[in-house]
């Protein structure tokens, strides 16, 4: 996977590190100065920030250029006794923030991470959640041990870093250097519990410098970083909407799907909703924090009893661990650190969970309690589409869309949602195939990150969102009219949209949309189904005009016949498995048998670009059989562009004789003809 990796803005990690070393310099980053407009992307000066390295080594120094702190966030930080360049004395031993710096102390841990000056909470939560899964920190954090200060080679030491992020579709290389802001020889963002442990102001800093600045990640979406960190999709559950505190199925179901997304590599997060400003980061009296995102690090159900009697009786109970990124202030209700509900769990059970009774922001709670204080969560699954797993694999359709503005209707691609009836279907649309009967269907659409910069300013996201329809299983050019909605999104002003969804066989469309029309941007759509769907875009409004459409003809009307069902069949002891197929011209569409019943609902589509109008439309009822289908009848449609009956019950009739004979059963069809080939 990652010999694909790009490098962030064409700079190569390892190019830029055999410079440094080749001149003995050590690395100062051009794309991401010690400035201010790496801090933020508005507001005053306040006090002084310096940027420091965590050692100069052995290295000459770098030019030191000192920064200002957003003046909202860091006002309160009293200024050091110099706010200019130090003096040339202070220029090796005052820049230095330690003197045996470390990426990782005691190896890595979710207890290392503490939220800076930066409400970015959201961000931390998603580090604590990573630093649990060794084998994505080792994905982000590439090379670790190469990357590893050596205090024996310090003349190796040329003061660059680089992590992995996946951003929209492909994962990026980005390069930092060492320099890291201050105030008072003090880390003012993410630091860790250890003075020389630097891995998460690193990786931050990185995660800043894809989003402009410092600044940037003052709010922020859980989702987002944990998507990043991944390459997986994000699915955030609304607790209360769904009212899981006290509807025990649906919280027995969810903790189920938690269990197996934490069991495969997936990351999770809990927060609680802050309805007014007021509300963000208010503590409640059970010790939980509003408007803050808290990193579930374990999954479990928990044995209660102690010894044999606890291995026989098998009571379990679920129990999740969440870890509070300012590394202090728990929850205080049952199965906090020190209540006594500990006592119904064996010293071993105990140990097996880790279990400690300090103050260090980590905590459980049973999954009753999570659903009854915490108002969402967000899973992020790690798709698995290697064919060598032994877990579920998914087979991943991605493909990157735009919604672009233009004056001719049928070149617009910006229609806005459902309601924007006269534009809607100018959007960009997929089509996509499920083949099993029945199957489980992930839909993601992720918007082109947008960075912070003191010209433009903050990046706001599109409030974006999608619709599925059910279409004719012969589809193959634009859908012009509505029909069967299958499932549709959310809309929000978020990065990413996602949707879980249990579809029956057959052909649909997806259409991504801005929520109003005439807004532009890049989107990545990406599709995960059982057995590959075949997603593609639909580009053409109808058939194409070709070198043989004068010799062959141009089609002159579009047709869709969708045959509900039928009744009556020649019938059997067990019930007829019948199906029926669909013909026009040369085009055909089958249904899926329905078994055991003379009264089918087929529920099947097919649209048909009719250049003999003369020639009708045929419907077909077999009977399915082990060694040879059994014709069971069929209709002829004239299905006329002025017929305004719409649906048609007809008596099913023999192929073969000359005089049409009635056979048992009717068929039940609804036709829609136009001489506009854009009208279906």
């Amino acid at each position: 996977m990652f010999s694909c990796v790009k490098p962030y803005e064409d700079q190569n990690y390892s190019a830029l590190r055999r410079d440094c070393l080749r001149r003995k310099v050590l690395f100062e980053d051009p794309l991401f100065p010690a400035t201010d407009d790496s801090l933020y992307y508005k507001g005053t000066p306040g006090p002084a920030v310096r940027w420091k390295r965590p050692k100069y080594s052995g290295h000459s120094p770098a030019a030191h250029r000192p920064g200002w702190g957003d003046a909202q966030r860091m006002g309160n930080v009293p200024r050091p006794g110099s706010s200019g360049c130090p003096s040339s004395s202070l220029r090796t031993r005052a820049l230095d923030i330690c003197e045996d710096p470390r990426l990782f102390v005691d190896g890595i841990s979710s207890h290392d991470l503490h939220q800076g000056q930066v409400g970015n909470c959201w961000f931390v939560a998603a580090c604590s959640s990573l630093a649990s899964r060794e084998s994505l920190w080792q994905k982000v954090i590439p090379d670790w041990k190469e990357q590893e200060w050596d205090p024996e080679k310090p003349n190796a030491y040329a003061g660059i870093f680089h992590f992995h992020f996946w951003r929209f579709g492909e994962w990026v290389d980005v390069v930092i250097d060492d320099r890291l802001p201050t105030v008072n020889n003090q880390l003012i963002y993410c630091h860790s519990n250890s003075r020389n442990e630097f891995w998460c102001a690193l990786v931050e800093k990185a995660y800043a410098k894809l989003a402009g600045c410092y600044q940037a990640l003052d709010g922020g979406n859980t989702a987002d970083a944990l998507v990043d960190f991944t390459g997986g999709v994000s699915e955030p559950i609304d607790l209360t909407e769904g009212d899981f505190a006290n509807d025990e199925t649906k919280r027995n179901q969810l903790f189920e799907r938690m269990l197996k997304v934490h069991s495969r590599g997936g990351l999770i997060s809990a927060s609680i909703k802050a309805v007014t400003a007021a509300d963000m980061e208010a503590r409640l009296a059970c010790g939980l924090v509003k408007g803050h995102a808290y990193a579930v690090t374990d999954v479990r159900k928990v044995r209660l009893g102690h010894g044999l009697l606890a291995f026989f009786k098998s009571e379990k109970l679920d129990m999740i661990r969440l870890r509070n990124p300012w590394g202090e202030r728990e929850w205080n209700g049952p199965w906090s650190d020190t209540s006594e509900e500990w006592q119904k769990v064996s010293k071993s059970e105990r140990e097996k969970m880790g279990v400690t009774v300090q103050d260090d922001g980590e905590f459980w709670m049973t999954f009753e309690d999570v659903c009854r204080y915490f108002t969402d969560i967000i899973k992020c699954r790690v798709i698995n589409t290697s064919h060598l797993s032994i877990h579920k694999t998914w087979e991943e359709a991605r493909l990157h869309g735009a919604w672009t503005l233009h004056e001719d209707p049928r070149q617009n691609r910006s229609g806005g949602c459902i309601n924007h009836k006269d534009t809607f279907f100018q959007n960009p649309q997929y089509i996509f195939d499920v083949k099993k009967l029945e199957d489980e269907v992930l839909i993601c659409i992720q918007q082109r990150p947008k960075r912070s910069t003191r010209r433009e300013g903050k990046g706001e996201n599109l409030a974006i969102g999608f619709d599925i329809y059910k279409v004719e299983e012969n589809r193959q050019y634009r859908m012009h009219s509505l029909q069967h909605k299958a499932a549709s999104s959310i809309y929000i002003n978020s990065r990413s949209v996602f949707l879980r969804t249990d579809q029956p066989e057959g052909r649909y469309v997806i259409i991504p949309t801005t929520f109003e029309p005439g807004h532009t941007g890049e989107f990545l759509l990406r599709v995960f189904t059982d057995v590959p769907s075949n997603c593609r875009e639909l580009r053409l409004d109808e058939p194409p005009h070709t070198c043989w459409s004068s010799l062959c003809g141009y089609p002159q009307l579009v047709t869709q016949v969708h045959v509900l069902g039928a009744a009556g069949l020649k019938d059997s002891p067990t019930g007829a498995n019948s199906y029926v197929i669909i013909k026009c011209e040369g085009d055909k569409v089958r249904s899926a048998v329905q078994k055991g019943t003379s009264t089918p609902e087929y529920n099947v589509k097919g649209i048909f670009y009719r250049k003999k109008l003369s020639q009708p439309v045929t419907v077909q009822v077999w009977k399915h059989r082990v060694l040879k289908d059994e014709f069971l009848g069929q209709v002829h449609l004239k299905a006329e562009p002025d017929d305004l009956q719409a649906l048609h019950t007809l008596h099913l009739r023999d192929r073969n004789s000359r005089q049409p004979s009635n056979l048992p059963g009717t068929v039940a069809v609804h036709i829609l003809s136009s001489t506009s080939l854009m009208a279906v």
